[in-house]
């Protein structure tokens, strides 16, 4: 069984107005003083944004137990600092910049200016095990297509400075602009990878490594594929779901590797699309389906990726879990629908986010 672990970002803001507040480095202070596990916690490039990362776990009901103790932690730390913390991929109110200080980001502030100035979101990257660079590789080559399957299933992010975007993930089209994000092409090795990936740094353009920010990468801490497609999600949940279908994902793929099938390769051209289609539409609209590259409703492609990983998710027993799931999800809708309807609803993006920020502090039942 491969072990996953997930890594979530998630915006502090006012509990009040629900303006982002830039106190991470004050709920950092408080999560050292207050858990014996404040490692979890780390500062991201803006101080209105905090990270937490789970332990690798192997049961999907450990990995929900533990995302939702943390994110609870969380909430009681920006309490104590003034503040609240929620799942929310972008500020649906108006936020200036606030990176915080240090070498790496004062780099990053200086290089690329108003794109690091804007980047005030928050994804949800997942970590599978894999045995080798190998078989990460291969695993990444396979992958690719159904990559925005699960930004559309993720996206949380509606609503950028006060304004109605059009799309389901904003964040998506934001982050989109650091040169190393988005689709790639396939591989092929290990080696040609890691070429690609030195000669990348090696323009100068990025800093180190920890700037490859491909849709999917391998790590370089871990011996995993980290998957970094996701928004955050406002319900943990849907977090869990996307975890649960990473690793079937992982699974489905290095099972072909092993088993001599070939890549399939639409081009990056036609995934930048459908990550575009993804962004813009999530799941209240057509998609474009990896299998053949048309557009189908969103039910349909969803249920075309359950059906490519069908025998992984019988196998780890994630199967029936990973279809209620689903069925929940499009009842309840992702993120970005939530959104809306709380905003319609109440008419305030203040009070929104106040539920939105409540939702995320529930902590475990």
């Amino acid at each position: 069984m491969r072990s996953v672990g997930v890594e979530e970002e998630l915006l502090l803001v006012d509990a009040s107005t629900g303006e982002p507040r830039a106190l991470s480095a004050a709920v950092l202070a408080f999560a050292s003083r207050g858990s014996s596990d404040a490692d979890v916690f780390e500062l991201e490039l803006h101080g209105s944004q905090l990270e937490f990362a789970t332990h690798p776990q192997t049961d999907m009901g450990e990995l929900s137990r533990e995302i939702l103790r943390w994110r609870a932690e969380a909430a009681d730390h920006a309490a104590n600092a003034g503040a609240a913390v929620a799942a929310l991929a972008t500020s649906p109110l108006v936020v200036g910049p606030s990176i915080n200080p240090g070498e790496r980001f004062d780099w990053l502030k200086e290089q690329f200016g108003l794109t690091a100035q804007e980047q005030i979101t928050c994804g949800c990257h997942v970590h599978v095990a894999v045995e080798s660079d190998d078989e990460g590789v291969a695993v990444l080559d396979r992958i690719r297509p159904w990559l925005s399957v699960l930004l559309a299933m993720s996206a949380n992010s509606p609503f950028w400075q006060s304004n109605d975007t059009r799309y389901s993930s904003y964040r998506s089209r934001v982050w989109g602009r650091w040169p190393s994000a988005g689709p790639v092409e396939v591989f092929g090795s290990a080696e040609r990878y890691h070429a690609l990936v030195d000669a990348m740094v090696g323009t100068g353009a990025l800093r180190d490594t920890g700037m490859i920010y491909f849709d999917a990468r391998l790590s370089a801490a871990w011996p995993t594929v980290e998957i970094r497609v996701a928004d955050v999600c406002l319900d943990a949940s849907t977090t869990v779901l996307i975890a649960t279908l990473v690793r079937a994902l992982v699974e489905t793929a290095a099972r072909d590797w092993r088993a001599g099938k070939p890549v399939v390769d639409p081009g990056v051209g036609l995934l930048r699309l459908a990550s575009w289609r993804a962004g813009r539409s999530g799941l209240d609209d057509e998609l474009i389906n990896p299998e053949t590259m048309k557009p189908e409703r969103a039910e349909a492609v969803v249920a075309a990726l359950l059906a490519h990983v069908h025998e992984a998710l019988d196998d780890s027993g994630d199967l029936i879990a990973a279809q209620e799931g689903v069925a929940q999800l499009f009842k309840t809708g992702n993120g970005a629908r939530v959104q809306r309807e709380l905003f319609e609803q109440s008419g305030s993006l203040r009070e929104m986010v106040a539920e939105c920020a409540r939702r995320t502090s529930a902590g475990p039942a």
